[in-house]
């Protein structure tokens, strides 16, 4: 690649980053153009993130050069990267709870008429943008509440509002539903359209290829493959990103142990969800799916105690819980893994061996105090149990998606719970480990514990759960078996009741592949 001969684009030539000793990006070369999209992929691990922290100025290369339109190109940090044009979309949402909408999309650079900072204007051009992703949300209402899905559109909106020259998204649709989603690939179109570059790392290997005009695989830290469109086969991906030939496919669970552990019954939440029955048997994965917004989310906040509900009741092995704050539903036997793991989940400071061992301090301390010894041999045999790989003493945050949610899960089974559920088990993880955590879960369901498994993903939910609920707009709206789980018959359960543009989104959803062809 001759970056210089070419003026436009932001280029990158012998790209080298270490931590520690260790090469994560090994003399990558890349480069976009202004109004393409370049898909960016490879398993957790291989260099993705580290590349854009570098190009949006997060990280300082050790080694290589970059060129931005032809002029040398080295920000210091991602508001030097900002001003020159390069903005960085997170995968995690970085807003601040207690503004506004509108105050967060235009924080830093309110608009002001005669010294003050002119409302009407930041309200008027937030709304705006905001009509430009197809978001509909009052821009004066807290963010504080506000779901994943539509934080991570606001996040969207905030860095669009600057309207750079280059755009770098990082999984900004992991934690968005299909129709969500349509709407953030919708606006890279428009982008492109308009000039823009535009980077869009995501696992989601059917959004890359709709929406690339070039596809670069990243493996260990190298770059292993290009393709010069998007139509290229899932299946030649998925072996450059793993180095090998690659079959998925989804494994039937084993049958239940036929008797209930859990028992919800008429649960509701004022304004929220109502009329929730179902139980949960040993041995089963029960799934719940839904658009995002269904009350999916809320549903199992209610059973592991981190809302109260107004109405019903949560049975445990036939005892009344009080469903009133997690601690007394962890002490019961049931704990949560949340969506949210770097937000909710982890504390990303502290090492994946704390993370493990930080919700069962009480019980694991010896004379007060839990000791270095206990908490390493705790990790050590969490570690083989899921598989982890990386240095458990470091900081969680330095290892892969993956890992990090391996450790989440490992953490809340510590002590063998009665129920376990997790809430979008794989968001933001790499086709290698999801399957591995699929493999998990599948074990423990073997092994009797009762499962719930939330997820946007409707292969997902399909492939693990021997029985599945589905909601729509707080209600529930029918409990299907594995035989009857259909994707036609999700989609039309999803929709009753549904808002009045559903139509137009169920278009969208009835090309998600079947339950017999499953997709990475």
């Amino acid at each position: 690649m001759n970056a210089e001969a070419d003026n436009s684009g932001l280029a990158g030539v012998g790209l080298v980053k270490a931590y520690s000793g260790v090469t994560v990006l090994k003399s990558v070369d890349f480069r976009v153009s202004p109004g393409t999209v370049v898909g960016l992929v490879g398993e957790n691990g291989a260099g993705k993130s580290t590349l854009s922290s570098v190009i949006t100025g997060v990280v300082k290369p050790d080694g290589g050069a970059m060129w931005l339109d032809g002029a040398d190109y080295a920000p210091s940090s991602p508001a030097e990267a900002l001003r020159q044009g390069v903005a960085l979309i997170h995968q995690e949402t970085r807003l601040i709870q207690e503004l506004s909408v509108a105050e967060n999309i235009f924080i830093g650079r309110l608009p002001r008429h005669g010294g003050r900072v002119d409302w009407g204007r930041v309200r008027r051009d937030a709304r705006a943008v905001l009509d430009s992703l197809g978001v509909d949300l009052d821009v004066r209402r807290p963010v504080r509440g506000l779901s994943m899905a539509v934080q991570q559109e606001i996040e969207i909106a905030k860095a669009i509002s600057r309207q750079p020259r280059y755009v770098v998204f990082d999984e900004p649709s992991a934690s968005l539903g299909e129709s969500e989603t349509e709407h953030v690939l919708e606006r890279i179109r428009v982008l492109r359209a308009a000039g823009t570059g535009v980077v869009y790392i995501s696992h989601r290997l059917d959004e890359v290829r709709e929406v690339a005009d070039e596809i670069v695989c990243l493996r260990d830290g190298s770059r292993v493959a290009s393709w010069s469109s998007g139509s290229v086969p899932k299946e030649a991906i998925i072996n450059a990103m793993v180095g090998r030939e690659f079959t998925y496919e989804h494994v039937p669970p084993k049958p239940s142990l036929g008797h209930a552990v859990l028992e919800v019954r008429g649960l509701g939440r004022r304004g929220v969800f109502a009329g929730i029955d179902f139980h949960v048997e040993a041995g089963e994965v029960f799934g719940i799916a839904g658009l995002v917004g269904a009350g999916r989310t809320e549903v199992v906040r209610a059973i592991a105690g981190v809302d109260r509900p107004d109405e019903g009741e949560v049975v445990l092995e036939g005892r009344k819980l009080p469903c009133t704050s997690p601690q007394s539903a962890i002490r019961a036997g049931i704990v949560m893994v949340p969506e949210d793991r770097k937000g909710q989940g982890l504390n990303l400071d502290r090492s994946a061996e704390e993370n493990l061992t930080l919700p069962w301090e009480r019980q694991l301390a010896r004379g007060g105090l839990v000791t270095r010894k206990v908490i390493r041999d705790v990790a050590a045999v969490q570690r083989r149990k899921f598989d982890v790989r990386g240095n458990m003493a470091l900081p969680v945050k330095s290892m892969s998606g993956g890992n990090q949610q391996k450790i989440l899960i490992g953490k809340w089974l510590v002590k063998d719970p009665k129920v376990l559920i997790v809430d979008e088990p794989t968001r933001g993880v790499d086709v290698g480990a999801k399957m591995a955590i699929y493999e998990i879960i599948r074990s423990l369901a073997a092994g009797g514990m009762a499962v719930i498994v939330v997820s946007s993903e409707l292969e997902e939910v399909l492939g693990l759960s021997h029985r599945v609920l589905v909601m729509s707009r707080g209600r529930q709206r029918g409990i299907l078996t594995r035989d009857e789980a259909t994707p036609q018959r999700v989609i039309d359960l999803a929709f009753q009741a549904a808002s009045a543009n559903a139509p137009t989104i169920k278009a969208e959803l009835s090309s998600a592949p079947s339950a017999s062809t499953p997709q990475p």
